[in-house]
């Protein structure tokens, strides 16, 4: 047991590390939400470019597309890494997984484009377009990852994983000693 709890933490760490890729992928990937800044009566007012733009909605499908991937990919390669399952070997890569959605929305926002965006449109200035900052607007999306790591674990558990003994060894129907099929 002390043997399956160490290696279910290093799990942890380590698919929480590969949070801070899916963090720098998002950001290079989700598409920028286009913002322009004008004067109004003397106060600065910021709207979308683009009022139908599918953008924002853009950002939230991007992470959910990656993290899905990152969860496919953890529980791949820990299902490589040991062939049989276990509470504890669950446990690590959900959590895991969610700590790593964690780490890579914040750094994706850290890194992102500014949060004050009347900052921006005013070093911009009055009628460009600038990027809006990263923002994950559904936060179910933070459960993608470890939601996808369990299924995908689940499933190379039950083609791949070991198979319990027959009960007896004798197979699904019970034999007579001569191997004749009882019954």
């Amino acid at each position: 047991m002390r043997t399956e709890l160490r290696e279910a933490a290093v799990i942890t760490v380590v698919v929480a590390l590969v949070g801070a890729a899916l963090g720098l992928l998002w950001l290079r990937l989700a598409p920028h939400v286009p913002l322009v800044g004008e004067v109004v009566d003397g106060n600065w007012v910021v709207y979308l470019k683009d009022t139908e733009g599918e953008q924002a909605v853009g950002v939230d499908g991007t992470f959910v597309l990656l993290a899905l991937a990152c969860g496919a990919v953890s529980a791949a390669a820990v299902f490589a890494w040991r062939r049989r399952g276990g509470v504890p070997l669950v446990v690590a890569l959900a959590l895991g997984g969610l700590l790593g959605s964690l780490l890579a929305w914040r750094l994706g926002v850290w890194l992102g484009p500014g949060q004050d965006v009347i900052a921006h449109a005013r070093a911009a200035g009055a009628g460009v377009t600038f990027s809006a900052p990263l923002k994950l607007s559904a936060k179910g999306a933070l459960l993608a990852w470890p939601l996808a790591a369990l299924l995908v674990h689940l499933g190379l558990t039950a083609l791949f994983g070991p198979r319990d003994p027959e009960p007896y060894g004798q197979g699904p129907f019970p034999k007579d000693p001569y191997g004749a099929p009882l019954g």
